[in-house]
């Protein structure tokens, strides 16, 4: 009884996946929960009237704005763009390889994509090091006060994002558990804070 149970069980698990993978798959549907896309608009919302205010103390103060900004590594903004981008390639093949049923596969680009943001991570606390070394902190003036309350932030969206990944891949280890609704939820929090990092690379190193 209890075989026929078990087997009952992973059937109807495994009929659950199939027609995940198949909404999935259909034209039209939105990936991932719907939670989550509100989320996403409400964080869209919250950084952007947050970037209003940035930008407009920053044409009341452009010199002491200008001054500051060069004290930032362009190179370390670049190359941690770069990283968080790939990390984001990687949690996008993840789905698509979880979609196809491939779950190895998708399971080490979801411990990939948690890899690049770990690098994305030290880096950042490297440059913060290297900043206050240099004698710039929060209250060293207006931009940087900005700078470190802005990548502090996005910095706590990332460690949040470290545990989404570690549920995916909980998650993709084993059979009964796995869900390509929660992967793609995963997933769709991962790009947002991706897509948060561009935009505040954006106005902290690259617009003058």
């Amino acid at each position: 009884m209890t075989e026929l149970a078990d087997t009952g069980a992973r059937r109807e698990h495994h009929d659950e996946s199939s027609t995940e993978q198949q909404a999935a798959k259909s034209p039209g549907v939105i990936p991932g929960q719907p939670d989550m896309w509100a989320f996403v608009l409400f964080e869209t919302l919250v950084f952007t009237a947050y970037w209003v205010v940035y930008m407009y103390q920053r044409t009341k103060n452009h010199e002491l704005y200008l001054q500051s900004q060069a004290h930032l590594d362009l190179r370390i903004g670049i190359f941690n763009t770069v990283v968080l981008l790939t990390s984001s390639w990687m949690v996008a093949r993840c789905v698509q390889s979880a979609r196809a049923g491939r779950y190895p596969a998708a399971l080490n680009y979801a411990l990939l994509t948690g890899a690049f943001g770990f690098v994305f991570f030290v880096t950042k606390i490297f440059e913060w090091v290297q900043a206050i070394r240099s004698g710039y902190t929060f209250t060293s003036n207006e931009f940087f006060m900005h700078y470190y309350f802005l990548t502090a932030i996005h910095c706590l969206h990332l460690t949040i994002g470290f545990i989404v990944i570690g549920i995916i891949v909980y998650q993709l280890r084993s059979p009964a558990r796995r869900s390509q609704t929660l992967v793609e939820t995963g997933a769709t929090y991962w790009h947002t804070v991706d897509f948060l990092w561009v935009l505040i690379f954006a106005l902290l190193y690259v617009v003058r």
